[in-house]
């Protein structure tokens, strides 16, 4: 079942000083044309013959949401640590483009999630396809483990959780925290999830949008900083939680309307190691970190059905400092935007362990004691 989020403050909220101009919602669907939607599945007592209660999801990330056509993007990745995946990876790095969602869920929910993509871009498309038309669809579908605080073995995700995410696409404000993908993620010892966060940068005059979408499940307690203050040091309480070893990973969905190349956006895309490595993160031997990034602008039509000459507008890498910075900040801020949104998860009977969520006044506490409250 679908749970209502509960809104909590974020991070700029709460006066954490985090910089940059930022989008309408703050969120990756500030860049035009965007959508996001979710499918939760949170139980608290185990399915008839399981040990472990099922809280987990999907998320789904649509550019060009409006097409009734289908749209490939000019795309780039970045494996910074690979224990994890991310399918259509290889057609990226060698066509330079993706067609169709991109989709998070959990480890063992890859397989169903793409099939059921693919037969929702089916029927979604149908009236484009043609009698003989040669279709081809690798949508990209993402992962991070959340069998800790859910009975992932269970495969509990189905085909019809993944088109219910994609029948939830909407533009505006984005659920965080323990939605979708991210129900029963853990950051940095802290129940983590679903973050989102987008930055306005000027570029040759006019204004456009970095706009990113991190699942969160990363890190350890020690490791944890927050806007350059070493909170995970100072929020240490012996309890199991806190203890936790690296065993996750972070999903980084980076999009912008910036006409940018693939070469570009493969660059783009490193620098979500560096967004993640301001949270403290060292990238875990056993965390899959694995990042991409999308653009709206140069929309084209299906390769197989498009011209023999293309006209592309690309930007001037030597300009694109600042882009890169607003990539950096918008996936830090985003990271702990997760953590905020994010509810206290198990510590029933059912469970494993109780992880709970990062206590606000503690951290705000925390950050006094540096100055680093805005």
């Amino acid at each position: 079942m679908t749970m209502i989020q509960k809104t909590k403050p974020r991070a700029r909220d709460l006066g954490l000083p985090f910089a940059g101009r930022t989008g309408p919602f703050n969120a990756i669907t500030d860049v035009e044309g965007v959508a996001v939607g979710f499918r939760t599945i949170r139980e608290e007592v185990p399915r008839p013959g399981r040990k472990l209660p099922v809280r987990t999801g999907v998320t789904a990330i649509l550019p060009h949401s409006d097409s009734e056509t289908p749209v490939p993007v000019h795309a780039g990745v970045h494996r910074f640590n690979g224990n994890g995946e991310m399918t259509g990876t290889h057609w990226i790095e060698d066509g330079g483009t993706f067609l169709g969602p991109v989709m998070i869920t959990n480890t063992h929910g890859v397989g169903i999630t793409h099939h059921a993509t693919i037969r929702w871009m089916l029927e979604r498309y149908a009236s484009t396809y043609e009698i003989g038309d040669f279709l081809w669809l690798m949508p990209v579908i993402a992962e991070t483990y959340d069998g800790a605080l859910s009975d992932i073995n269970g495969l509990p995700v189905t085909e019809a959780d993944a088109r219910a995410a994609l029948d939830d696409l909407s533009r505006g404000p984005v659920a965080e925290g323990n939605c979708g993908g991210g129900t029963g993620m853990i950051t940095y010892g802290f129940k983590g999830g679903t973050g989102t966060s987008s930055r306005v940068v000027e570029f040759g005059g006019r204004d456009y949008t970095i706009g990113t979408l991190v699942q969160a499940n990363h890190g350890q307690r020690d490791w944890l900083t927050i806007c350059g203050v070493p909170v995970g040091k100072h929020l240490q309480d012996n309890t199991p939680q806190s203890q936790l070893k690296e065993r996750g990973s972070i999903i980084v969905v980076i999009a912008t309307d910036l006409p940018m190349a693939p070469h570009q956006l493969k660059r783009l895309a490193r620098r979500a190691a560096i967004g993640i490595g301001r949270g403290g993160t060292p990238g875990g031997n056993n965390s899959g970190d694995i990042f991409l990034a999308f653009s709206t602008a140069n929309p084209q039509p299906m390769a197989h059905r498009a011209p023999a000459r293309l006209s592309l507008e690309i930007v001037n890498d030597e300009h694109l400092d600042p882009v890169y910075l607003a990539a950096v900040d918008s996936v830090e801020e985003a990271v702990v935007n997760a953590m905020l949104a994010a509810e206290s998860m198990g510590g029933t009977p059912h469970d494993r362990l109780r992880v709970d969520a990062i206590p606000h006044d503690d951290l705000l506490a925390v950050m006094r004691q540096y100055g680093r409250l805005g």
